[in-house]
């Protein structure tokens, strides 16, 4: 069993905490939320709808509330005093579809066990600085090593740590558990941290059936683990304000799937993959050696979700022709724009990422920022596709926090123009 290893939380500390969670059950209540989760399910179901524009810092946050802004001390109370202080900090300054909701989610304590093999990292000593590895898969004879993982929940600690939150924060806010296990169910991230990325492309032109070996038991050991969290009550839904895959939310009324019980199935959720590592690669090799492997699993989910920072245009055929129920699209910054619109238009949703290095850039530039939303709203409007706009891998803003509010502000202003 797992312990229950709270720290202790002082009165001060949560009285910090509390005023933060009843800010946030205020901005929760306001009248704009449900005017976001509107045009959110609306934007899921392919319904005509202002395109929903959320803006993410993510690396970012470090710049926008440094450890200084936080006053508590405890590693618990802090962890929840950053959450909420994101929740407020978006709202005061965004003014995105990024919503506010009164819930504070608690993960289950689990255990896992991974795939018996891991690669040994070495790190840099710069802070957020690049990494390499060392693969452990060196020859076929290790692939006997890949064991099925497995996953472990400790109900008793789990409820100990709900409870304990529920206590922290004085059921100002709705307290639930609700775990995500996984971010991509892509597989071919994992084979290329156990076997190496310019190995595996070096396999795919002298050793094809090493790749395909390694990619055929991470698809098999996957479709076992999804069965063992749902057999343990592990998955949960995302059909609602839960941001998951590429930055999307996942508000949604055609999930849960028909026979819905209260047990959650994967056919009940939303699915996600991508293929990153595979950017550069043709699509014939793309799903040779990776998609067929990805569709068994995605099979399992009731929608699905594909794509991140890889450029997609001239993939999208496949993955209309392979994916089930294929509902939205990554389109990245390195993406052709107009080849994407023309090839999904209105059958799929088209989730455009700007590109970050705008926020990183030594000038900022609200012109470019302006011109480049506006010939994207141009094209996919051209083409009747369904727009969103998702600002994310933003990992610093150049140590000036305005940059969001900017632009934020000009990308609700050119939808807002365009669709009033």
């Amino acid at each position: 069993m797992t312990p229950f290893r709270a720290q202790p939380v002082s009165t001060g500390e949560k009285r910090v905490l509390r005023e933060l969670a009843k800010a946030v059950a205020e901005i929760a209540a306001r009248p704009e939320q449900e005017e976001k989760r509107r045009i959110w399910y609306a934007q899921n179901s392919l319904k005509p709808v202002r395109p929903p524009v959320f803006c993410l810092p993510e690396g970012s946050w470090v710049e926008l509330l440094p450890e200084d802004a936080l006053s508590c001390e405890s590693e618990q109370a802090r962890g929840v005093e950053w959450d909420l202080r994101q929740r407020v900090y978006a709202a005061e300054h965004f003014r995105d579809d990024w919503l506010c909701d009164a819930v504070y989610r608690v993960s289950p304590v689990v255990h896992q066990t991974g795939w018996g093999l891991c690669p040994e990292y070495v790190r840099s000593d710069s802070e957020r600085g690049a990494y390499t590895w060392e693969s452990p898969i060196k020859t076929r004879a290790d692939l006997e090593k890949l064991q099925t993982p497995r996953v472990v929940v400790d109900w008793d600690a789990t409820h100990e740590w709900l409870g304990f939150y529920q206590e922290l924060l004085d059921d100002t806010l709705q307290v639930e558990i609700h775990g995500t296990l996984w971010w991509t169910l892509g597989l071919i991230d994992q084979w290329v941290l156990l076997r190496g990325l310019n190995q595996t492309f070096l396999d795919m032109r002298d050793d094809p059936e090493l790749v395909h070996a390694g990619m055929r038991r991470l698809m098999e050991g996957t479709l076992v683990w999804l069965d063992s969290l749902e057999s343990q009550g592990l998955l949960s839904l995302n059909n609602g304000n839960d941001l998951m895959a590429s930055s999307n939310f996942g508000f949604t009324r055609e999930l849960p799937a028909p026979g819905f019980d209260g047990h959650v199935r994967p056919i009940d959720l939303w699915g996600y993959a991508e293929a990153q590592a595979f950017a550069l690669v043709s699509p014939a090799m793309h799903e040779e050696f990776v998609l067929q492997y990805q569709v068994p699993v995605l099979d399992r989910f009731g929608l699905n979700i594909y794509g991140c920072c890889e450029a997609l245009h001239h993939k999208l055929d496949m993955l209309k022709r392979s994916v089930p129920r294929l509902r939205r699209v990554a389109i990245s910054p390195w993406a052709d724009k107009r080849i994407s619109a023309e090839q999904l238009g209105p059958d799929y949703i088209y989730c455009w990422k700007p590109n970050p290095a705008e926020l990183a850039a030594v000038d900022f530039s609200c012109e470019r920022v302006r011109q480049d939303i506006r010939e994207t709203i141009e094209i996919t409007r051209e083409h009747g596709c369904v727009l969103e706009v998702i600002l994310q891998d933003t990992h610093t803003c150049n140590n000036q926090p305005w940059r969001f509010d900017e632009w934020t502000r000009i990308a609700m202003e050119e939808v807002m123009r365009e669709w009033g």
